[in-house]
């Protein structure tokens, strides 16, 4: 059998509140790896409360590449998150280090292993239409209109997400064909670096959703309202913008308008998160690549450890 000469890489994956930054930046500490950041949210500036961005102080101690990239007014897809990572992970691997891909975000661990899905372009006319229909209707009702039509597509889109929920009726509307089948269908393309894939999957449920709930009091106490505030103070910056639909500002953008009392906001926000878990978790156990680690057991950075070394081999560790 010819051996593999690719050079390798480890991704560490899993839902929100797990501990991945602590675990990424003890691997860091002990083997020679360089991280790079798999988050939508923590490619922004200046959102860093909402975010749980690592700050100052552990960004110095173990940075993270594709960290505060973008303005919150500047959009940021898939392709190009594919294009950037691959960059700094050839850099890495040229220094004779091994990238280590850490984040929840699994459209771009997708994007990045196996290309993206051919699909058709904007079209301003139909995005128009469907705009026109939610303000008629609200963007709830064309949810549902998606659910009659993908339903696999509808039950990764939360029913208040307009960006995707447009998105993917504009596929259906361009092409006549579902999102969730053209997704199935990447466009191919090869992947030069050979991965251990190491997953962060909670088996208790409800240690999972009250971390969850003390991580989103946390951000409370931090200042997550005045961050928002800030940021729709700022010029060109609303609520609409794909930045400020992530999770927690969304809810957040919400109470600043006066739109929800303080209470509903906490809820509201919890429950986002929560949801937001279920759909990385359901993502992430369809990899049967994937290993998968109990992210609150007290041997998991000994075994996550050995699992490494052993994947590096000899002389890098």
């Amino acid at each position: 059998m010819p051996i593999d000469s690719r050079p390798l890489a480890v991704f560490l994956m899993g839902p929100t509140a797990t501990g991945k930054t602590e675990l990424a930046c003890a691997l860091h500490g002990r083997f020679p790896l360089d991280l790079v950041s798999v988050d939508s949210a923590l490619v922004y500036r200046g959102m860093d409360v909402g975010t749980a961005k690592p700050d100052a102080a552990v960004l110095s101690r173990c940075p993270h590449a594709l960290i505060d990239v973008r303005d919150p007014v500047q959009a940021y897809s898939a392709a190009e998150f594919r294009s950037d990572a691959q960059t700094v992970m050839r850099e890495i691997s040229r220094r004779g280090r091994v990238p280590l891909l850490v984040g929840g975000t699994g459209l771009y661990f997708r994007a990045l292993q196996q290309g993206l899905s051919e699909l058709p372009a904007a079209d301003a006319a139909t995005r128009m239409q469907l705009v026109r229909a939610a303000e008629r209707e609200g963007w709830p009702a064309l949810h549902t209109r998606l659910a009659r039509l993908d339903p696999d597509a509808a039950r990764r889109i939360d029913p208040h997400d307009a960006q995707r929920i447009q998105r993917a009726l504009e596929v259906i509307e361009l092409t006549g064909r579902r999102l969730s089948d053209l997704h199935r269908r990447p466009a191919g393309s090869h992947f030069p670096w050979r991965v251990l894939k190491l997953g962060l999957i909670p088996t208790d449920r409800d240690l999972l959703h009250a971390r969850i709930a003390r991580r989103f009091d946390t951000m409370l106490a931090a200042g997550l309202v005045a961050e928002t505030a800030s940021l729709l103070a700022q010029a060109g910056v609303h609520a609409d913008l794909p930045a400020l639909r992530a999770v927690g500002y969304r809810q957040a953008a919400a109470f600043v308008r006066g739109e929800t009392t303080a209470a509903e906001f906490r809820e509201r926000g919890i429950q986002a998160t929560r949801q937001l878990a279920k759909r990385q978790l359901t993502w992430l156990r369809g990899d049967p690549a994937l290993r998968h680690f109990e992210p609150w057991q007290a041997t998991l950075q000994d075994r996550v450890s050995a699992a490494t070394a052993l994947f590096l081999g000899p002389g890098r560790t």
